[in-house]
């Protein structure tokens, strides 16, 4: 007599699990995925190791002050390596728009600005068609002096991003560049002042 083997006494072979590939957050995710598990209050470690704005502020911080050593030891202020990094590139933009990408006040920025003009890095310009707005430019000895700069400034982001690899640095960068224009306010031009 011939036996059959019942079809579950025969081990079927367990389906591979699927990989999981990280998807960004879209209209139907929750703050609290976004966020993470631990978004809650009762979360065993402090708030602000969950919370963007503290990690932002607390990365660029730390990682912001390694540079701005190397900018004092070549005899720019934090203040002064920032405006002339943020102009590097432009022919010439509004204080207002300046005094946001530098993260300055205006009036801070105006009295800087005085002194980087007097020391011949800077020029400031009249705009064409509003009196009320003040351009800055950056003279050829700015330029020279910033591309110094620059060049130990990208020496040192490298160092930064090297653990992550070029493919997480360029997402994180794309992530924090949309992140920002989602969030930037306009400057008010008409406010620059002379």
């Amino acid at each position: 007599m011939e036996t059959r083997r019942r079809a579950s006494a025969v081990p079927k072979p367990k389906p591979k699990p699927k990989k999981s590939t990280p998807t960004p957050a879209s209209a139907s995710s929750t703050v609290t995925e976004v966020a993470g598990a631990d978004a809650n209050p009762g979360a065993e470690h402090p708030f602000v190791d969950d919370y963007l704005p503290a990690l932002l502020a607390l990365a660029s911080q730390l990682i912001s002050s390694e540079f701005h050593a190397v900018a004092r030891s070549h005899g720019f202020s934090v203040s002064e390596w920032r405006v002339l990094a943020s102009l590097a590139g432009f022919d010439a933009i509004s204080t207002g728009q300046l005094a946001q990408t530098s993260l300055m006040k205006q009036p801070t920025l105006t009295r800087l600005l005085d002194r980087m003009v007097r020391d011949g890095h800077v020029e400031r310009l009249d705009h064409d068609g509003d009196r009320r707005v003040t351009l800055v430019r950056i003279t050829p000895a700015g330029g020279r002096t910033v591309a110094k700069l620059m060049d130990l400034a990208r020496e040192h982001e490298q160092r930064v991003l090297e653990p992550f690899g070029l493919t997480r640095a360029r997402a994180l960068k794309a992530t924090l560049r949309r992140m920002i224009e989602l969030h930037l306010r306009q400057p008010d031009d008409a406010a620059d002042g002379k």
